[in-house]
């Protein structure tokens, strides 16, 4: 049991409003009128969610990024957003962040409403919040719904980030299509407002394909099968297709894209991929070419 399971536990005990959903989500569903309002939340942390060499902006671009990336998954509109903000020391690391920042926020109509500021002291690990409103006009897809018989798709391919994050520890100064997927991720509001009337079940890919569609059996008290990892053509590029990288690439975090269970014979409304099946039962099995692959002791990216 890792320390943020066991810490999310004890959460639990606090979340007595129908609006966290005990806590089994990634966002709260706010009943506000005949409105109801998304509400997520996202920190990262130097060293922890981003490299200390990363560029500033992009950083400022991903924390809004991961943030809509939980709206899109409930199919919400952005409202607005609150910013909590540890200075740097560093005007212009600071001035870099906020282009970054606000060119995503520009792009996906997300204004910044307010927040905070905070001076850390001298050597601290940089880390910024950011609390993201949406609005939910139809249906709002949980990872709570998946039912036997549907069938698991993804919104595009896994693993980029994950070799991104490997190319640009090697060299800061590396580019290409793996490394923008890691430093500037593209949340699929778009296709999540288009799934959410059909989807029984939808999340996005924060921690990994394996462990993510492990939370959706869990929530949803199913069995999940994944039989399908897709990758990219960069990605195969870089380190071919073998049943290593593709269990890597299905372990790895920070993709983004959408998973999202249709009942069998529903198209998908969008671009998607399948990669598995919901069934009767509990747990998840990972297949690969047919065959059943023992499942690696980390399933992806938990803190602690």
């Amino acid at each position: 049991m890792s320390a943020e399971f066991r810490f999310l536990t004890l959460l639990r005990l606090l979340a007595h409003d129908p609006a966290a959903q005990g806590l089994v989500d990634d966002v709260a569903i706010l009943p506000v009128g005949d409105r109801r309002l998304i509400l997520t939340s996202d920190t990262m942390v130097e060293g922890v969610h981003y490299l200390p060499t990363d560029p500033a902006a992009d950083i400022g671009w991903k924390l809004a990024a991961v943030n809509l990336s939980d709206l899109a998954a409930k199919g919400a509109r952005p409202v607005g957003c609150l910013l909590n903000y540890a200075l740097s020391g560093d005007d212009v690391w600071d001035e870099a962040f906020i282009a970054g920042l606000g060119e995503a926020l520009d792009r996906h109509a997300m204004p910044l409403l307010g927040g905070d500021t905070v001076k850390m002291p001298a050597g601290s690990a940089r880390s910024y919040s950011l609390t993201a409103i949406g609005e939910a006009t139809g249906p709002v897809p949980t990872r709570i719904g998946a039912r036997a018989g549907d069938r698991l798709y993804v919104t595009g391919p896994v693993g980029d980030a994950g070799i991104g994050l490997d190319l640009a520890s090697a060299d800061p100064s590396a580019t290409g299509p793996l490394v923008e997927a890691y430093r500037r991720p593209r949340p699929r509001l778009v296709e999540g407002a288009l799934l959410a009337p059909v989807a029984t079940a939808m999340m996005d890919l924060s921690d990994g394909l394996l462990i993510d569609a492990a939370r959706m059996a869990q929530a949803s008290g199913v069995a999940i099968t994944i039989d399908h990892v897709p990758l990219s053509l960069a990605l195969e590029k870089v380190r071919g297709a073998s049943i290593s990288v593709q269990i890597a690439a299905a372990r790895a975090g920070d993709d983004y894209e959408l998973l999202f269970a249709l009942p069998r014979g529903v198209t998908p409304p969008v671009r998607a991929v399948p990669v598995g099946h919901v069934a009767a039962g509990s747990g998840l099995t990972l297949m690969i070419d047919g065959a059943v692959i023992p499942l690696p002791d980390r399933l992806g990216w938990e803190h602690g």
